[in-house]
């Protein structure tokens, strides 16, 4: 005696939306690990290429507690004659925007228009322009260096090598950076900051 046959499933029905559940959770888990993988690299670990000798050393605003030692160490140690500080007016710039009040010799600051790297790429571009320089420094903190390398090389005709200060950052604050910078990263590249070099 034969058992009678199944009718089959209905389309859609509720094993199958499981499976297409598993499926798309399995996707978007290898797309989170690939993005982390990616922000990892672009903004833990960037590439940093030994700094040689350079027209000036151009620290960006913020972090200026990180940022500016590591840009006077460059200066100190002979790989430019000059250092350029970004010049905000916001807190966590006050170290840097301190040093620009003193008036020293060797020493250039500029206000970028608006307050964010895009606002400061215009301005080194501009600045690289009018002093003739070649090659610069560039010092920001770690996670920033991706972002600012692309914004800055829009802008400028001179060769741009970054260095970078190191953030203390507990994990909640690197994934918060990864998230902010691939963003801003992503409009830097739909939407580059310069439409020509200077």
């Amino acid at each position: 005696m034969t058992s009678p046959a199944l009718p089959p499933r209905p389309p859609g029905s509720a094993r199958d939306t499981r499976r297409r559940m598993r499926i798309a959770l399995r996707v978007c888990a290898a797309l989170l690990a690939l993005w982390l993988i990616l922000a990892y690299e672009a903004f833990y670990n960037p590439p940093l290429p030994s700094t040689g000798r350079a027209d000036a050393v151009v620290v960006l605003g913020g972090a200026a507690d990180e940022r500016l030692e590591v840009g006077r160490a460059l200066v100190d140690r002979g790989a430019a004659p000059r250092l350029v500080l970004s010049s905000t007016g916001l807190p966590g710039n006050a170290r840097a925007d301190a040093v620009c009040a003193e008036d020293l010799p060797d020493v250039t600051c500029f206000r970028p228009d608006p307050l964010t790297t895009r606002g400061e790429a215009r301005s080194i571009g501009d600045l690289a322009r009018d002093q003739g320089w070649d090659d610069i420094i560039v010092v920001t903190s770690t996670y920033h260096v991706t972002r600012s390398h692309l914004n800055i090389s829009q802008c400028s005709k001179a060769e741009v090598t970054m260095a970078a200060s190191e953030p203390s950052l507990d994990p909640g604050q690197w994934l918060a950076r990864f998230i902010e910078e691939s963003a801003a990263l992503t409009a830097s590249w739909l939407r580059p900051v310069c439409a020509n070099r200077v």
